[in-house]
This record gives C-alpha cells, structure tokens and sequence, in this order.
C-alpha cells in the first residue's frame, strides 16, 4: 500500500519552478471552463474525473491528448492543482496510487496563486 500522505508544495516552491524547470509538470485538475477563464502559465488541463485515466495511457497518447510528455512514475516534479485545494488534494491521492510516489499538490491552488501574481 502506497503512501497516502499527501505531499504539499508551497506557493514559493511552485513560483521557483513554474516557467524556469523543464522537468515541471503541472496539471490543473479544474473543469475546462474554470481553466479557460484563467490557468497558471504552462500548466496542462487534465480535469480531475479524468486524470485516472490520463495517467493510465500510453506516452504516444499522453503526448498526443496533451501536448506534453508524459511524466514518469519517479518524476520529481509532478504537480496538481484546482481553485481551492481539494480536488487537487484528490488528484495527487490518486496519482500516488498509481505509482508516481513524488506527486504533489498546490494547496494554496489557482485562488492563491491569482492573488500572489494579481490576475
């Protein structure tokens, strides 16, 4: 049984990263009408009814679906948010399970994030 801690990741550890590491990978876990009205720079709509079956498919179709690279199991720097914390929180719960043990969540999310950056 995998870990069900849930890993955290600051909104500073997250400013740190976003636009500057190639590695990153961050999905939004939102609906398609809240990502569209406003998303955090690079980051990749995987709403969260579906981040199951994203992470169950092959790289070609990841890469096809999404425009982006699939993310290894071991990936270090693999990130979900939403608006508020929760579904976020779901997702790396989720993602945990499956195998990606470094997943994080950005409780702090889109609400903080459109604060701290004044969009």
């Amino acid at each position: 049984m995998a870990n069900t801690v849930t890993k955290d990741i600051s909104y500073d550890e997250l400013k740190a990263l976003v636009g500057k590491s190639p590695s990153l990978v961050l999905i939004d876990v939102r609906g398609k009408d809240e990502y569209r009205d406003g998303h955090i720079a690079g980051s990749v709509n995987i709403p969260l009814d579906t981040v199951e079956a994203a992470l169950s498919m092959s790289p070609e179709e990841f890469k096809a679906k999404y425009g982006v690279t699939k993310p290894q199991t071991d990936a270090t720097e693999l990130v979900f948010h939403c608006k508020m914390g929760r579904r976020g929180d779901v997702a790396t719960k989720k993602a945990h399970e499956m195998g990606y043990i470094n997943a994080r969540n950005y409780p702090g999310a889109y609400k903080e994030w459109s604060e701290k950056e004044g969009k």
